[in-house]
């Protein structure tokens, strides 16, 4: 049996200093199969640090103002100097800055200023472990508007890594046709992680983060919740999405569809089993029926009425168009017989509430238009959880108990997948209330597999 390949990326806890890179390099060194690894810009070494992409977003807002932005830069200097000098390494960090500084001067560029972190993390890695370092821009491609290309960048990243035995690639940002650097959004590290596993066809993807895996809950709300050794990626995408911010949502979606597994571990106890994301439960580990809850706040709920707007008049296409039209992206839609009702993120709104209800107002002419404010949203998640389970009904009626308003319900069909509206003053009462249920209705059976004995 040939060599496995393995993608190993680390986030900015991970690098935060000369200590952390220590962790990363003995943590790749431990296994040959780590062959290419994909990097963050350093985080924050304390609660109080700044992290070296917002100094550097910082370095560009006061260029393009025309301000000084000299202290920043020098902020950005000392971090990486201070990883050289503990590490003992010659590194032409001077040159690399006053590039960056000529740039900001001549020519301030967001995406080319927000990238360098993770340019100069990367280099300086890969000189440590002896690996090839590669630029994104080479192999990370979006065009003009930046939007990428994914075919793209996956031809062009298998055509520059695979003839590599070991290479280190920058995250976070790649490059149009042009040369213009662009970047996904923040976080978006984890996206580069999972298009280079995806482009290789990697036997495994682990993200390396400063926690053990994904909990069940969140730890600033529920005491020590316990974390979830296995999780399927439609439980993660769903999850992340409403808050759980270990992984970018959007990079399980490369990944899932290869169906390569997504290992979350922690680089300050490597040997913790973390959290392992594959398609399909393993048969013989402990099952829950609510794997997870998480949420967010700042949602509005808008409902409209309009008798029979379900009899083909193309009422509900209508609504949808006015949205549309308005870039005003919405989290659900549920449709009745004689209404509507969207849930929109309330930051949204704000600016253009007023507009809105009297457009819909004058196109729709419906009976009754009602808009809530200050709720939640709460997403349960379990594919355990089947049609005949009672989890949903336990899930709700726990609320019911709990005297927590209910103001909407969206449930997917099969796999237990609800979305809960409550109000903002009882959301974290409704996420320790169902994580109670949770902790009740653990199936019986199988092997409890988490530990580093599975």
């Amino acid at each position: 049996m040939g060599r496995q390949i393995v993608v190993a990326k680390f986030g900015g806890t991970s690098l935060a200093d000369s200590s952390q890179f220590r962790k990363v390099i003995d943590i790749i060194r431990d296994n040959p199969d780590r062959r290419y690894i994909v990097v963050s810009a350093p985080g924050k070494r304390r609660l109080e640090d700044y992290k070296i992409t917002d100094l550097l977003l910082a370095c560009y807002e006061k260029a393009k103002a025309g301000e000084p932005f000299s202290f920043e830069l020098d902020q950005v200097r000392t971090r990486f100097q201070d990883i050289l000098t503990d590490l003992d390494m010659d590194f032409p960090l001077d040159h690399e800055i006053e590039c960056l500084e000529e740039s900001l001067l001549t020519n301030p560029m967001k995406g080319y200023t927000a990238g360098r972190g993770e340019y100069l993390t990367a280099k300086i890695l890969a000189e440590c472990l002896g690996f090839t370092f590669v630029d994104p821009s080479w192999c990370i491609c979006f065009d003009e508007n930046g939007h990428l290309n994914q075919a793209m960048t996956i031809r062009t990243i298998r055509a520059s890594l695979l003839p590599l035995k070991h290479a280190v690639i920058a995250g976070f940002y790649g490059a149009d046709m042009a040369g213009t650097i662009h970047t996904f959004e923040r976080g978006g590290s984890d996206i580069t992680g999972s298009l280079v596993a995806c482009a290789l066809g990697a036997d495994l993807y682990e993200n390396w983060t400063d926690v053990s895996g994904l909990y069940s809950a969140d730890p600033r709300i529920v005491k020590d919740p316990e974390p979830v050794p296995y999780m399927t990626y439609r439980e993660l995408r769903t999850l992340s999405y409403m808050g759980a911010s270990v992984l970018h949502s959007d990079a399980v979606l490369a990944a899932s569809e290869m169906e390569i597994p997504i290992n979350i571990r922690n680089t300050n106890r490597p040997s913790d089993f973390g959290t392992m994301i594959m398609r399909h439960l393993p048969p013989d580990v402990l099952k829950n029926r609510v794997t997870g809850v998480s949420g967010r706040k700042g949602m509005s709920v808008m409902q409209i009425e309009k008798v029979m707007v379900s009899d083909g008049s193309g009422f509900s296409a209508l609504m949808l168009d006015i949205l549309k039209n308005r870039s005003l992206p919405f989290e659900y839609c549920l449709t009745g017989i004689d209404s509507i009702t969207l849930v929109i993120r309330s930051d949204l709104l704000s600016d253009c509430r007023d507009d809105l209800l009297e457009e819909i107002r004058d196109t729709l002419n419906p009976d009754f238009i009602g808009l809530r404010e200050n709720l939640s949203l709460i997403a349960v998640t379990g594919e355990k959880a089947t049609e005949a389970s009672d989890a949903n009904v336990r899930v709700l009626a726990k609320l019911t108990e709990e005297n927590i308003e209910i103001s909407t319900i969206n449930q997917g069909a099969g796999k237990l997948n609800l979305l809960i509206g409550v109000p903002e003053d009882r959301y974290e009462d409704a996420i320790r209330a169902i994580y109670e249920l949770r902790q009740s209705m653990v199936t019986t059976g199988g092997t409890n597999t988490r530990s580093e004995e599975s």
